[in-house]
């Protein structure tokens, strides 16, 4: 696996698949950092959220 990095931010279509990507970073030592934002494109609800890794 390569090396995790210490901030990312997760993107998408506001659907299961989203979550199941957050609910995976949190799985591997992320947490969640701030709110998330959402935003509507004309076709479906578009979410982010930023997320960092867990300093040990």
């Amino acid at each position: 696996m390569s090396e995790q990095l210490g901030y990312r931010l997760l993107t998408g279509k506001d659907d299961r698949s989203f979550c199941e990507r957050v609910s995976k970073a949190l799985e591997e030592g992320y947490e969640l950092y701030g709110s998330p934002a959402i935003t509507h494109n004309g076709e479906h609800c578009v979410v982010a959220q930023a997320i960092v890794l867990k300093r040990t």
